[in-house]
């Protein structure tokens, strides 16, 4: 039985979406050896959105089972009007299974992702949907000059050889100094990576006044709604698995997979300190530990595991923070 008239039913409009979605997936399980830094280098990533994106957009957080302390930064952002869309997943899915949700439920055109640990500079959103509006059957755009492999973008390259007003370069065209940017945020050694740069090469487009790289990363990049929804569901056996599966997909599509000329975006890895070029396009440096205030909230229920009981979880954690130090740091 109803008493009276639902209010709702007199509002006549109510907010559509913007037309482009940035979504970030976030996992940080706890605060100790590999994930010591890793709230201030989300905090980073999201006051980079918030203060660099010069376009009408709204923001999706899906946050993989991260810990107590993630979720309220979360929680409060959203609270703040940050974060329009906050999913809170009470445990890790994997990345394929949060980009699953993330491509069918996103309610913008455009999805622009990116990785918790991804820097996004001044007008990022708006050059990568120039190139997606500039190009023809655009798959995906990254944000940074980088190589990727060949056998992911045949039908990139395959484009621009039979299209008349597409210009191909193949090969020297990408300075090592961008490649070791990239590489060196990888946790990849100066050696390995001129040895991998020698033997690397790359493909540029030119087209219709825009330069891009043939290839793209599944770290960050720009692509239709749609076009994302085509290849659902992406499989999930684990955490990091599948995503090449993205790659593989949409070059099979025969869609275009770009990366641009400039850097619009910078992936900053585990340890802010490790970071070389952490500068903005006007050369100021960029800001660490941006400051979000944070509210008390009630405490997870964890299913009853060995390993959830406090103290052997607070061991286990010390464990690994332990043997993080000798294994990377000394």
């Amino acid at each position: 039985m109803r008493t009276g008239q639902n209010p709702a039913k007199s509002i006549e409009h109510v907010a559509k979406p913007e037309r482009v979605t940035v979504a970030v997936v976030s996992y940080i399980p706890f605060l100790k050896g590999y994930y010591s830094n890793s709230l201030d280098v989300l905090k980073l990533c999201l006051s980079s959105i918030f203060e660099n994106t010069r376009i009408p957009y709204d923001l999706l957080v899906f946050d993989n089972g991260s810990c107590q302390e993630v979720t309220d930064l979360l929680r409060t952002a959203h609270q703040h009007g940050e974060i329009q869309y906050l999913v809170l997943s009470e445990k890790n899915i994997g990345k394929a299974g949060a980009w699953n949700f993330i491509f069918g439920s996103a309610p913008g055109e455009l999805i622009a992702y990116s990785d918790a640990d991804i820097y996004h500079y001044p007008g990022w959103l708006g050059a990568l949907v120039e190139v997606y509006e500039t190009f023809l059957h655009v798959g995906m755009v990254t944000g940074i000059p980088m190589w990727s492999p060949e056998e992911f973008s045949t039908s990139t390259i395959e484009w621009a050889e039979g299209d008349p007003e597409a210009k191909l370069e193949y090969g020297g065209t990408l300075p090592w100094e961008d490649y070791w940017r990239h590489a060196q945020s990888l946790g990849h050694s100066e050696q390995k990576a001129r040895a991998h740069f020698e033997i690397c090469k790359e493909y540029v487009i030119e087209y219709r006044g825009l330069r891009c790289y043939a290839g793209a990363g599944h770290f960050q990049f720009l692509a239709a709604k749609d076009t994302l929804k085509s290849i659902l569901p992406i499989p999930s056996q684990r955490p990091m698995g599948q995503v090449r599966l993205l790659d593989k997909s949409l070059n099979d599509r025969g869609l275009l997979r770009l990366s641009t000329e400039k850097w619009w975006v910078q992936h900053l890895g585990n340890d802010l300190m490790n970071v070389a070029f952490q500068m903005d396009h006007s050369g100021s440096e960029i800001l660490h530990n941006p400051d979000f205030s944070t509210h008390p909230k009630p405490t997870r229920k964890y299913k009853h595991r060995l390993w959830n009981i406090k103290p052997v979880r607070r061991f286990l954690q010390w464990v690994h923070g332990a043997t993080f130090e000798i294994l990377y740091r000394s």
